[in-house]
């Protein structure tokens, strides 16, 4: 396997070829992160697409990568149109073409992405594709990257040519070749090495997105590092660690262009320093808040085609919300919707909603942002319900703005103004606000997870897991609840 390359090796050897020598040498140093939901993503999506062009020829998977290319062979001896999942072998190196569309004089070798744009990893997926293509003898005219069309809104039975777009990637492909062919001789002979080979960490390891060995790499670190600011760009983490400044010591030493935000986490974590608290500040915003006070959290998911009409793809669509309704003397009230999945959650939420808190009232929510855009999503939807909805999100105040502006900070909380480091830095020895402490679903990823796949389960799976969801939001809301009385007691403390 060592000399041997798919595209999707080639691909991670083009990022860093370390990574394709830890697969083989050190495979249980890799994070065990759920790449499930995003594997499926991509799989929907290029089956979807096969069908853009109209009738299709598959090459079925098959363990034995010579089966493919033979039965690839015998397609375009036969004369097929358009072949999803032609494959083919050249000097150890395979690759498996999303569609291959046969032209007057040649072919069009198109990849299918998911994303809603050309991004510089496809361009070394394909650039290798055409190389294999080339090498085994097959005329490409023209290589496309289809990719998701964001701005396409479903009206009936999906539209492929709506739904997707084509790109034009061939000039670049074809200038890309002679870096093709070096970076497989330099990625062979990487992967020649006994020993662990040396390699500093550098921006590969987190783009385009996180390294498996991460952790792994970074294992000599120490414990607060350059890395571990909060708010501070990838670009200029590495640029400060590539000076030699590394831990937090050395940034209170050589004192790098750090905003005073990140000074403070820097600070507060080395000097060990008491909590940061502005009162003047915190009780300006407490001054801008009435009663009875709606304390609300949605709930999203974003499928990449669309489920209903009048969406997009990728549309944040709120199946779930609570509020936790604080009256002035400090008693509370709970309000949940939870939408059935596999329907259209997008109406009965809107309708609640308007039911649930009146018109010029105050609301609260932690990265008030969310929350707005969700309820503009559903105002320009529903015209009936439209001015209600306006007049909830126009009342809407944000209850991270003491953490995000830092008039409360606290080391717990390690330069984040996340909900999810803000609570246990205020309650850190209290179960009741402890995600960890909850069943099947600890975090909003889980949720929206649990809401699709409800459609898949058993009734008795299904009850379990709305149970879970209602949990798992309601706790959201009344955090914030608690988040609040914290600020307030702030405040008042001598």
């Amino acid at each position: 396997m060592r000399g041997e390359l798919s595209k999707s090796r080639y691909c991670k050897g083009v990022r860093c070829p370390k990574i394709l020598w830890l697969d083989e040498h050190k495979p249980e140093m890799a994070s065990n992160e759920d790449l499930t939901d995003v594997i499926e993503v991509g799989i929907m999506v290029g089956e979807l697409a096969r069908g853009y062009f109209g009738e299709y020829s598959l090459v079925q998977f098959h363990p034995s990568k010579e089966a493919m290319v033979d039965e690839t062979v015998r397609l375009l001896e036969d004369g097929s149109k358009c072949i999803a999942e032609a494959s083919f072998l050249y000097d150890g190196c395979f690759c498996s073409v999303d569609i291959l569309r046969k032209t007057e004089s040649g072919y069009d070798l198109i990849e299918v992405k998911s994303s809603t744009e050309v991004k510089e990893e496809h361009i070394y997926d394909v650039s290798y594709q055409y190389y294999v293509l080339f090498k085994s003898g097959i005329p490409v005219n023209k290589v496309y990257i289809m990719h998701i069309n964001n701005q396409y809104v479903r009206q009936g039975d999906i539209d492929l040519q709506g739904l997707f777009v084509m790109e034009n990637c061939t000039d670049t492909v074809k200038e890309k070749q002679n870096f093709v062919e070096q970076k497989i001789l330099e990625i062979r002979e990487y992967l020649q090495f006994e020993e662990e080979p040396e390699k500093d960490i550098d921006i590969c390891c987190d783009k385009p997105e996180k390294c498996a060995y991460y952790k792994y790499c970074r294992r000599s670190l120490p414990d607060e590092s350059v890395f571990d600011i909060k708010n501070l760009k990838i670009s200029q983490k590495y640029k400060i660690y590539r000076e030699g400044i590394i831990s937090f010591e050395d940034i209170i030493r050589e004192h790098p262009k750090l905003a005073d935000k990140q000074m403070r986490q820097v600070d507060t974590a080395y000097y060990h320093k008491p909590d940061h608290i502005e009162k003047e500040k915190i009780n300006d915003f407490l001054d801008t808040l009435s009663y009875p006070l709606y304390h609300l959290d949605f709930e999203t998911y974003s499928p990449v085609i669309p489920d209903f009409d009048n969406m997009h793809p990728y549309a944040k669509v709120p199946f779930q919300y609570s509020i936790h309704v604080e009256k002035e003397d400090g008693t509370l009230e709970h309000l949940e919707f939870l939408a059935e999945a596999g329907t259209d959650p997008r109406r009965l939420l809107a309708e609640s909603l308007v039911k649930d808190i009146p018109e010029n009232t105050c609301v609260l929510a932690f990265n008030m942002g969310f929350e707005k855009s969700v309820i503009r999503s559903l105002a320009e939807l529903y015209d009936d319900l439209s001015d209600h909805l306006l007049n909830i999100r126009e009342n809407i105040h944000d209850l991270m703005i003491p953490f995000s502006n830092q008039y409360y900070y606290s080391e717990a909380m390690k330069g984040s103004y996340s909900i999810k480091y803000v609570l246990p830095a205020l309650f850190p020895d209290d179960p009741e606000l402890d995600y960890h402490n909850l069943e099947g679903i600890h975090h909003g990823g889980e949720a929206m997870s649990a809401f699709v796949n409800m459609q898949k389960m058993s009734p008795e799976e299904v009850e379990i897991t709305r149970k879970n969801l209602l949990k798992y939001c309601g706790l959201d809301t009344f955090a914030m609840v608690k988040v609040l009385k914290k600020l307030r007691e702030a405040v008042k403390e001598e």
